[in-house]
């Protein structure tokens, strides 16, 4: 056989299994890719109780479940809802009962985690209508910064016991509000408090209830807390609650089509009623130290408005601070 016919041969033979090679090594990364992106995807979802429709579930100040002094209940279930954001839920001392939480108001955990005694206060974000159990959304600022929020997403285990407790400081302003509108200044989890106000306005069906304006201001589209949820109820109730998403550091070429920056003067010029204004309004805010020094003076500071809105005119009476 001649040699020329044995190399033509054996060229195609090798192009062949070249050929086969290179299509299976290309099938088989299309796969890896979908498996991981299937995998990342699966990863995160969004409980029943980020997506319910408002509730208006109203008990008074006194009657919650958790006390002056800790009582440790389970951790039921954790829900990844995004990379650094986890919805907890926990039982109650009395199953057969509600968490009896008043509008807005918060709860304290407690933990001793690596012999350091730590308590920090959080707002559920279920309703009164949730037997047996209650819901957090925490976001996980990791070991380094959130020493409590670390502990909860990332180390304790369903099954395991966490401390809470109420006390008569943590409670805030009640429903129903009595103005014709309520503005909200928002930062990172400061959204708890104001899920709770907007359960009790929107869950009332009648016309007496104020209508929200909600600033929003996040870092980046994941930590938008509770999105779905916020999002759903203005696009249900158009004429009662307006939302306003604005990102700080949203990397450009994302699918983000938002505001993007600071919540600043010609954002509440625009969107929030004028100092003189004579309609009933009330400009609340919860979000971090920075966001209140920088809008409306120290959080602790709640005789005194500076800040943005104390140049801009606005008095004690106009803002609630969280």
């Amino acid at each position: 056989m001649p040699s020329s016919f044995l190399h033509l041969v054996t060229k195609h033979l090798l192009l062949s299994i070249l050929f086969t090679f290179s299509n299976n090594w290309m099938l088989f990364s299309l796969l890896s890719t979908c498996s991981r992106t299937v995998m990342a995807t699966a990863k995160y979802s969004t409980p029943s109780s980020l997506l319910a429709p408002p509730v208006k579930a109203l008990v008074s100040p006194g009657e919650c479940q958790f006390g002056d002094s800790p009582i440790s209940v389970p951790l039921l279930e954790r829900t990844q809802v995004s990379p650094t954001t986890c919805v907890l839920r926990f039982g109650l001392p009395d199953k057969d009962k509600p968490l009896n939480l008043s509008t807005c108001a918060c709860i304290l955990a407690n933990a001793n985690i690596d012999g350091q005694d730590v308590t920090r206060p959080y707002t559920p974000f279920s309703t009164n209508q949730q037997i047996g159990s209650f819901d957090l959304l925490v976001k996980d600022y990791g070991p380094e910064f959130g020493t409590m929020s670390y502990y909860l997403c990332s180390r304790i285990n369903v099954g395991d016991q966490v401390a809470f407790k109420h006390i008569p400081f943590n409670v805030k302003t009640q429903a129903p509000f009595d103005y014709d509108r309520i503005c909200m200044l928002v930062g990172g989890t400061g959204i708890t408090p104001f899920i709770q106000a907007l359960h009790a306005i929107l869950g009332d069906e009648s016309s007496k209830t104020p209508r929200v304006t909600m600033l929003y201001g996040s870092k980046v589209a994941d930590d938008i807390l509770g999105y779905e949820l916020l999002h759903k109820w203005a696009q249900d109730y158009p004429d009662r609650f307006e939302l306003v998403d604005v990102l700080s550091d949203e990397p450009e070429g994302t699918e983000w089509k938002g505001l993007r920056g600071y919540i600043n003067r010609e954002l509440v010029e625009k969107y929030f009623p004028q100092p003189s204004d004579n309609s009933k309004f009330q400009i609340w805010i919860c979000g971090p130290p920075p966001m209140y020094n920088a809008l409306t003076g120290p959080r602790e500071d709640k005789e005194k408005v500076s800040g943005l809105l104390g140049e801009m005119g606005y008095s004690p009476s106009q803002i609630y601070k969280f």
